[in-house]
């Protein structure tokens, strides 16, 4: 989340009045995030989150995400649900973005992930697959592997004003990742964001998910290995090994893995690691100039991918099949 294009107070009234949702009473912008602008609404009778969809979403994509959200919430995951405008609409327009209300999600999302986080999350992702397995929707992961060379040529020739030689280690890992990456696991409707800051608990439980606006068709496991990175990595960037197991364990608590994903986690990972140093990577040297936005670090996420490459094999993470 974050605030890339800012809201009059008589255009945010004008969007909110075309809604049966009350009165506006206050609005305020959510800084955290980068992909697209959101704020925090209350009304006399609820507190919405309203999100404008900035430049990087495709808005031939939003139906696929609002649908998908009201499909999962229809199902019993807790995810915001989109709200339809008096008309009937999930979708809007507000200072000339795409725009969307959504219900407000109670919670908070926790910055020391402990291991009980990582078991609740590992069942929620695994409800979430099964529940999106009769979606009819489909929308291919434009951030797989065909499209990292793409976003790397982007950021390519200025990578080495972040670290001398980058250039050269992300050219040699996409090579490897091009002829290495696993096919023909199991499929279906997967987050690819599952970010700390998109998992909301209340005390130990967890109580929802949410910004499903990278939610696509893909590899169960490759959403795995996301949330292995995301998740199970201390302060200091070592692996913490209990925390993982914690995750696939609420994972096979709902969906047992088949042997090809156990197999190919330590690849997915090594993918998962490159697709959000590639994309911190151009978001570090393009942030719009007066966007209400913090970049994340991009060498985050080169550390945790040269982990990765010293793994032999799965239970070289201590993870057991």
């Amino acid at each position: 989340m974050a605030v890339y294009t800012e809201v009059t107070d008589e255009e945010l009234e004008d969007f909110i009045g075309s809604y049966d949702v009350g009165r506006l009473l206050s609005f305020k912008g959510i800084a955290e995030g980068v992909e697209n602008s959101n704020f925090l609404v209350h009304t006399d009778k609820a507190s919405y989150i309203l999100t404008l969809y900035e430049k990087r979403v495709n808005p031939d994509d939003l139906p696929y995400f609002l649908n998908l959200m009201q499909h999962l919430a229809a199902k019993g995951l807790s995810c915001p649900t989109p709200v339809p405008s008096m008309d009937g609409k999930l979708l809007g327009e507000l200072a000339g973005r795409p725009a969307a209300l959504v219900t407000f999600l109670e919670g908070m999302w926790v910055k020391r992930p402990r291991v009980e986080h990582c078991a609740g999350l590992g069942k929620a992702m695994a409800e979430l697959h099964l529940d999106g397995q009769d979606y009819d929707g489909f929308r291919a992961n434009a951030l797989n592997v065909s499209g990292w060379r793409p976003l790397f040529e982007q950021s390519g020739d200025r990578s080495d004003q972040v670290l001398p030689g980058l250039r050269q280690e992300i050219g040699g890992e996409l090579e490897y990742l091009e002829s290495s990456w696993p096919s023909h696991l199991a499929s279906g409707v997967i987050h690819a964001d599952l970010f700390p800051d998109n998992v909301f608990f209340l005390g130990n439980e967890l109580s929802g998910l949410i910004d499903f606006y990278f939610a696509c068709n893909d590899a169960f496991a490759y959403d795995i290995a996301i949330c292995l990175n995301a998740w199970c990595f201390e302060k200091d960037l070592s692996f913490n090994v209990t925390k993982a197991r914690a995750l696939l364990k609420g994972y096979t608590s709902v969906r047992p893995l088949q042997a090809d994903e156990y197999d190919a986690l330590p690849t997915l990972c090594r993918g998962a690691a490159l697709r959000f140093l590639l994309t911190r990577l151009y978001d570090w040297l393009s942030v719009p100039e007066g966007a209400l936005v913090t970049p994340k670090d991009p060498l985050e996420y080169l550390k945790k991918l040269r982990f990765h490459q010293t793994i032999t094999g799965t239970q070289s993470y201590g993870l057991e099949q």
